[in-house]
């Protein structure tokens, strides 16, 4: 059975522990945005000794490139987007303490293991809805790759922003459930 959870950052141990498959997160506080050119320069920091932008220990990050903000707004529409491309770089941040990743779409097998071993979960925001999601940012401002334009890591102030624990870290993949019930109703 589902539940729904209302979490603020930085997140414990416990907090992401609890999340199972298919609940509902409001998270609030402060998460941090990151697409595959930022995750490889975190890595390329991590592995050259260099600071990175940001505290990984109990943090979460959205892949997300927003789009700009308009007056009297933190920022522009901002859905999320597909996933898979931050696989090569999350077990490096994982292994500093990442906690939680948002976006959109399923991850490989290896990524779901690195989830169980670093006890870390991964949540799917509403693709298409990337307006509905601006509303929940409170503050947003560019904190590190400036370079990048829209893929620059941005740390967000947000409140109640919604998404749905698709990986947690005990292995369960909402994916593979929601097909095995589909089959078992379709018979």
């Amino acid at each position: 059975m589902s539940e729904t959870r209302h979490l603020k950052t930085p997140l414990t141990d416990s907090d992401v522990r609890s999340l199972k498959a298919g609940d509902i997160v409001y998270l609030s506080g402060i998460i941090y945005t990151g697409r595959d050119a930022a995750h490889k320069r975190m890595v390329e920091a991590i592995e050259n000794g260099s600071p990175l932008p940001f505290e990984l220990q109990g943090s979460a990050i959205y892949y997300v490139g927003p789009t700009p903000a308009k007056p009297d707004q933190p920022i522009g529409s901002c859905g999320p987007t597909s996933s898979y491309r931050m696989d090569p770089y999350s077990e490096a941040l994982m292994e500093r303490g990442l906690k939680m990743m948002i976006g959109k779409g399923p991850r490989s097998k290896e990524y779901k293991e690195q989830l169980k071993k670093y006890g870390a979960v991964y949540l799917s925001a509403i693709g298409g809805a990337g307006a509905k999601i601006q509303e929940t940012v409170k503050k947003s401002e560019v904190i590190a790759y400036p370079d990048l334009g829209t893929e620059a890591v941005h740390k967000l102030e947000v409140e109640n922003f919604y998404a749905i624990v698709t990986y947690d870290s005990e292995g369960n993949d909402l994916f593979e459930k929601g097909i095995a019930t589909y089959r078992k109703t379709e018979k």
